[in-house]
């Protein structure tokens, strides 16, 4: 089956769509495009990404992102028509630690993209929400890419851990011949969603990331505050945990800013907590192998921190294994909606922390 896989991730860069043959256990990527999302758009994504907000705002926003994920579905499928699209939709809001309500512990996340625009506009069954029966069912509906990490990476003999670098940063560990209730996967931490933002703010918004992190290398790490950074918390939770802009979006940034620090200083010093962050969870794991993918991968200062602090570990890219490592997360949900279309579940209770896999998605028919 061909199935498109649409993903817009927390960095707000843009709409990736990837297609992909899957036939049974074998995923074949056939095509990956990526469409920026118009500067009005992301704008407004980021006045509503964990943010009190009017209900009106959302609800444009949320039709509107149905309009420009069919699009960007067409443009993707000149050449390879789907039979089915699996849309993760833009997360505003993911709150992966319970809160209590009326007595009950409830976590709670919101994608916006509305899946009945786009199965309407491209006249293709199309899987959408994904996230919200794991947390019905006691997850914290993050992360749910191991599942497909799981299919694309496990091995015999050798250990790995799939390490995606997007606005947050995750890690599936996989064992040596593990089966799938022994992966284990959780949010590390900030990817490249701070060191993005402090970017915007020092170059007035004319560039959202740093080129191959030549930024970073230009500063000086401030330890102090590094230390800081790295005694959050959200750092001594066991897994399964998730994370994302509630903690490290606009609030935590602007406390860097208030610092006063030059800005040059905090990208480094910013690069380096996330390069740490990632480093102590990868070296628990005690792989052989880290297979990384995501932006992250582009961040030359990242990746060459990284086989500094992982001694002894092959860090390697998932384009090692025939897998675009921008394309990733976009074929992870074109499985999850070809395993919800067989009625098979397609969350790992081990990571999410769900009381029992369960079916993902939500079914919009053409």
């Amino acid at each position: 089956m061909i199935v498109a896989g649409v993903m817009s991730g927390t960095s707000l860069d843009g709409i990736d769509v990837a297609i992909v043959d899957i036939q049974g256990k074998r995923i074949r990527p056939l095509a990956f495009y990526s469409t920026p999302y118009p500067k009005a758009v992301r704008e407004a994504l980021l006045g509503v990404s964990n943010a009190m907000t009017h209900t009106a705002t959302i609800a444009r926003l949320h039709f509107l992102l149905g309009e420009l994920y069919a699009d960007a579905v067409k443009r993707a499928s000149r050449r390879h028509r789907p039979a089915l699209i699996g849309m993760h939709g833009q997360t505003i809001f993911h709150e992966g630690s319970p809160v209590d309500y009326l007595g009950r512990r409830v976590a709670s996340t919101l994608q916006i993209g509305e899946a009945a625009v786009v199965a309407e506009r491209t006249g293709v069954h199309t899987i959408s929400n994904f996230r919200e029966r794991d947390v019905a069912a006691g997850g914290q509906g993050a992360p749910l890419v191991p599942y497909v990490d799981y299919l694309l990476f496990h091995h015999t003999r050798r250990t790995r851990v799939a390490l995606n670098i997007g606005g947050i940063a995750n890690i599936t560990t996989i064992p040596a011949g593990a089966k799938p209730d022994k992966v284990i996967a959780f949010d590390t931490g900030p990817g490249n969603m701070v060191i993005n933002a402090l970017v915007a703010h020092h170059t007035d918004g004319r560039r959202q990331y740093d080129t191959n992190g030549s930024i970073a290398r230009r500063g000086n790490v401030h330890e102090r505050l590094l230390k800081a950074m790295m005694s959050d918390p959200y750092f001594k939770l066991k897994p399964p945990k998730s994370t994302g802009r509630e903690r490290f979006g606009q609030q935590f940034v602007g406390g860097l800013l208030a610092t006063g620090i030059p800005l040059p200083d905090l990208i480094a010093t910013a690069t380096e907590f996330t390069v740490q962050s990632i480093a102590s969870a990868v070296l628990h794991a005690k792989p052989h192998e880290v297979i990384a993918a995501g932006g992250g991968v582009h961040n030359g200062q990242i990746m060459r921190r990284l086989g500094e602090l992982l001694p002894g570990i092959d860090v390697m890219s998932s384009r090692d294994f025939g897998i675009d490592p921008d394309a990733k997360e976009a074929i992870a949900f074109a499985v999850l909606a070809y395993e919800f279309v067989r009625g098979r579940a397609g969350n790992l209770p081990r990571a999410t922390g769900a009381r029992r896999a369960v079916m993902l998605g939500k079914s919009s028919p053409a």
